[in-house]
């Protein structure tokens, strides 16, 4: 018995040994920091693809903190958030800085939802594991120690800066619960007692204290009720055919394909068999849902499986056009990299597929005219249905694609690649549109490590992916119901839909 008492002290011991570490301050020197900046400089201007598109200059920012900060200790926190800002504000969806948080010991026991531009408050009732109000009467989040919530929204998360709108707000209404971090974001001193204000839609308030708690004590960050059911699926279970089953339903004539993760064929290939299965028994089905509701992202295989249903075998169409960054001519491993995402020059095509492409730039009209000295020339993601049939039969019923504001990367490209392709049209909420094949990087000082885009990704009307993102043909935007587990209202609302059509 003593022993076991004194194996846990010691535990416990080593345990607040360890946290006290990361939370310590750690100071970088100067020409150290100067040097990683240097190296970072040099990286995005001979690797980045959106540096400079949208006019930001990142410079500019290099030098005003190099002069704000030279008389005066850095931290590598201070140091990390820095380069996280600039990085957020360059545009690249897939950019960030990680390796400068600390363990966060102090937490609110609340979780917090978006719904309608607001922030709600939620408890998480332990037995249901359901959400509901923390007060029925006042439900809104107003202020955090009398800081207005739409002012600490803004800043809390600025790898998302530059996010589509709803992406942005849902990102940062999650991350109120971590209140540590978000005070050192905004670079304000924390108590242990944090004062709330909510308020109702007449705009009344009601203010209360109340105790931060550890980190063993905290609430789950909000998340969609099927997302939790999709979180963290180990890779094996992509191949389990009993397991994979939940993801694949026929019901009342309706065929609902649940994907979770962009998965590569090679690694899932009883998925992509159950997949094909099921399309064969859903022939006779009067409408297809695809699910990729906070799918965040993979490969582009499954938009390729899918298209041979999808698309006419009499068809071709251009549904996605990107340049790549680069020295040229491109090193072969680049050139293989966009091959297995399915982008081909104009020159690797076949005649019909060439006739497409002259007949789609004809009217594409790219909002950046890219650099011919930094850029490659076009690469184009071609549907030709004459290829993608073999084996497939064409889905000539409605099909939808269900989105939503968490749909990231390759999960976004499925939605941009079929909307507006004859039957098929994107229901939910618009994108966290992305596409770019990222690069990563280690600072060689403070070693904080980073990812960076190569390659500027159109969609069809000439606007990019990262930032913009794919507006629903079909706005559904999730009801209460939703946040507190009771239905998946944005599906129901489309089976409905579907049903009255």
């Amino acid at each position: 018995m003593k022993k076991t008492i004194l194996f846990l002290t010691l535990v416990l011991l080593l345990n607040s040994i360890f946290i006290e570490a990361q939370n310590k301050a750690e100071y970088l020197k100067k020409n150290k920091i100067k040097e990683d900046l240097e190296f970072l400089d040099k990286l995005l201007q001979n690797k980045s693809s959106y540096q400079g598109l949208n006019g930001f200059d990142y410079r500019k920012e290099f030098k005003k903190f190099i002069k704000e900060t030279e008389k005066k200790q850095v931290t590598r926190f201070e140091f990390g958030l820095f380069l996280s800002k600039i990085l957020g504000r360059i545009g690249d969806r897939h950019a960030y800085i990680k390796g400068y948080n600390s363990r966060d010991s102090l937490f609110l026991p609340l979780s917090f939802a978006p719904f309608k531009n607001k922030v709600l408050v939620l408890n998480r009732d332990k037995i249901t594991k359901k959400y509901n109000f923390l007060n029925t009467k006042f439900p809104y989040l107003k202020s955090i120690n009398k800081i207005p919530t739409e002012k600490i929204l803004a800043q809390i998360v600025p790898r998302e800066k530059k996010a589509p709108e709803k992406s942005y707000f849902t990102y940062a209404v999650r991350e109120l619960r971590d209140i540590q971090t978000i005070f050192k974001t905004l670079n304000i001193k924390l108590s242990k007692t944090i004062l709330l204000t909510l308020t109702n839609e007449d705009g009344k308030e009601k203010s209360f204290k109340i105790d931060l708690v550890s980190r063993k004590k905290r609430v789950r960050l909000w998340d969609e009720k099927f997302y939790r059911n999709i979180f963290y699926i180990k890779d094996e279970k992509y191949n389990d055919q009993k397991y994979i089953k939940r993801f694949f339903k026929l019901k009342k004539q309706i065929a609902y394909i649940q994907i979770p993760d962009m998965l590569e064929k090679k690694d899932a290939p009883i998925f992509f068999n159950t997949l094909n299965d099921f399309m064969r028994k859903s022939k006779n089905s009067k409408a297809l849902i695809i699910d990729v509701r906070d799918n965040s992202g993979g490969t582009r295989d499954l938009i390729q499986e899918l298209a041979g249903y999808f698309i006419h075998p009499d068809s071709i169409y251009v549904a996605n056009v990107v340049k790549q960054r680069g020295e040229f001519p491109l090193k072969k491993e680049i050139i293989e990299e966009l091959h297995s995402r399915y982008l081909f020059t104009k020159n690797e095509l076949n005649k019909r597929e060439k006739v497409a492409v002259d007949t789609f730039m004809t009217e594409f009209n790219p909002m950046y005219n890219l650099d011919s000295n930094k850029f490659s020339d076009y690469y184009y993601y071609i549907l030709n249905g004459l290829k993608l049939s073999k084996n497939k039969y064409h889905y000539n019923k409605p099909i939808y694609i269900l989105a939503n504001e968490r749909s990231f990367s390759a999960a976004s490209v499925l939605a941009s690649v079929f909307k507006d392709l004859p039957n098929i049209k994107v229901v939910g909420v618009n994108t966290d549109g992305s596409s770019g094949n990222s690069i990563r990087f280690k600072l060689p000082n403070s070693k904080l490590r980073g990812k960076i885009s190569t390659m500027v990704s159109f969609q069809k009307n000439g606007k990019v992916l990262d930032g913009i993102g794919t507006k629903p043909d079909i706005e559904i935007e999730r009801n209460l119901d939703q946040i507190f587990f009771n239905e998946d209202y944005q599906l129901n609302q489309l089976i409905n839909f579907i049903d009255s059509n």
